[in-house]
């Protein structure tokens, strides 16, 4: 199953993206309509960087900077590692477990962002893989390895 590719598993809706010289407060605005951790930012329909909460938090909040008037430019992170729809399923699960990344961009053919993937898309497709193991868990209870498991 990790074979799969990831187009699979994102979800779809509409981008979020917005222009490097965009503020931070602009950026934020935008993320909270669409209810989204992260925007692309794009200069004539191409990837240049992506801008997460966790940047607010870190490169803003962190450095005590005005939100109202610091450019996107300053502070994301510039040449992300993106992906494309065909990738599998399993190479974005190595990168975000490798590299640490929540989110990672997905580009067209010609370097055009087209999506994101993140670890909600990850955590939800696996959940629907094991639907019965996940849905009637309780607190408290631990998962088996499937070794372990009673199949009695």
């Amino acid at each position: 199953m990790p074979n799969r590719p990831i187009r699979d598993i994102i979800r779809r809706g509409k981008l979020v993206t917005a222009h490097e010289s965009a503020t931070v407060a602009e950026a934020a605005r935008l993320m909270a309509e669409a209810n989204v951790g992260a925007l692309l930012v794009v200069e004539k329909h191409h990837l240049r960087g992506i801008f997460t909460e966790r940047d607010v938090l870190t490169r803003v909040v962190g450095r005590d900077l005005d939100a109202r008037r610091t450019a996107l430019g300053e502070v994301m992170t510039r040449k992300p590692q993106a992906l494309t729809a065909s990738d599998r399923v399993a190479y974005a699960i190595h990168c975000m477990s490798v590299a640490g990344y929540r989110t990672i961009p997905l580009l067209d053919g010609e370097g055009r962002p087209i999506g994101v993937v993140t670890v909600s898309d990850v955590v939800r497709w696996l959940a629907g893989l094991f639907p019965e193991a996940v849905l009637n868990l309780r607190p408290g209870d631990v998962l088996k390895h499937p070794h372990e498991v009673d199949a009695g």
